[in-house]
């Protein structure tokens, strides 16, 4: 039985979404006052909608909602920064005026109803509640194959992450508070927040189809975000290069060896082809590794600038 109501805020980062968001906060709205009902959350519960420099007509919306609800507030980014960076202005943001924040994206995939349950889990004395897919129906076989693919490759490179969670969790003031403490610019929010520690806990919720508009994230974006998760959790790459490096002198000495034998043997012209094999993948693997080392020195690059994440340019109640 609780004690008294949470005060929650919901906070939805949106990109270009002019086709979507009315409906998404027609569906959070309808689900505050349900729970709002069942005494769950209290009357300063809040969305809070950021608007991460779209192009479209996403924040004159905003704006419009949050005229017309006293439970809606937005934010608007001075220019585009990203997802992760538009999630971390939301919470920074509303990390000291809430007892919990939840994140979920606007496109309405995420099952807002798990919403009730992880604010139940909350104020059982959870810090930290995952949304977690329960199964992966709803994406083409190729984004289905390659977003497992990834999961397992983060494990693999030794970096913890909850299988099948994206950005749609629950996070206590405290678990925000301490998510403050970490300032490097490659925001990867999905492998910092287990680092955190404290009690966590996972709701399960079945992913729908995208309510309108287009995914932010096609396969470049996809590709994009795997590379700034691997480089900036883990130094593994930097490992295999090394091992890379170590084969690809033993096999050198193999070919020089056969090279010789060649020679003394009279077999010259055989060789060609051994020499310009190794040529190339010599070559090969020392692009690989610069591009891979490089990575990691333009992240370092980004550190020390140490510039501003987002800049927020308006904020509407």
């Amino acid at each position: 039985m609780l004690t008294k109501p949470t005060n929650l805020y919901i906070v939805v980062p949106c990109y270009n979404e002019e086709a979507v968001i009315s409906e998404t906060a027609s569906r959070l709205l309808e689900l505050f006052d349900k729970m709002k009902r069942d005494f769950l959350i209290d009357s300063l519960s809040r969305i809070v909608f950021v608007d991460d420099g779209s192009k479209d007509a996403t924040w004159d919306i905003i704006t419009s909602l949050a005229s017309e609800y006293d439970e809606i507030y937005g934010i608007k980014l001075a220019k585009n920064a990203g997802h992760q960076n538009a999630l971390f202005a939301g919470l920074m943001t509303v990390k000291d005026s809430c007892e919990c924040a939840i994140s979920i994206d606007a496109d309405l995939q995420d099952d807002v109803s798990a919403i009730y349950e992880m604010v139940q889990k909350f104020s059982e004395g959870t810090e930290i509640v995952y949304g977690v897919r329960s199964n992966r129906d709803s994406d083409t076989l190729f984004k289905r194959k390659t977003a497992q693919s990834f999961y397992r490759l983060m494990k693999l490179l030794g970096v913890n992450m909850v299988f099948n969670h994206a950005d749609y969790r629950l996070m206590s003031a405290k678990a925000l508070n301490a998510l403050a403490g970490f300032n490097e610019v490659n925001l990867f929010l999905r492998g910092i927040v287990p680092l955190l520690g404290f009690k966590t806990d996972t709701v399960y919720y079945t992913r729908g189809e995208r309510f309108a508009g287009t995914s932010k994230y096609p396969l470049k974006k996809m590709i994009s975000f795997a590379l700034e998760a691997i480089t900036s959790f883990s130094v593994t790459p930097i490992r295999i290069i090394s091992t890379i490096g170590v084969i690809a002198c033993l096999i050198a000495v193999a070919v020089a060896i056969y090279t010789l034998v060649q020679k003394f043997t009279g077999h010259t012209d055989a060789g060609w082809a051994s020499i310009m094999i190794s040529i190339w993948f010599i070559g090969g693997v020392q692009l690989v590794s610069l591009g891979i080392i490089g990575e990691y020195i333009g992240k370092m690059y980004k550190e020390v600038k140490h510039r501003p994440r987002y800049i927020i340019e308006e904020v509407r109640f």
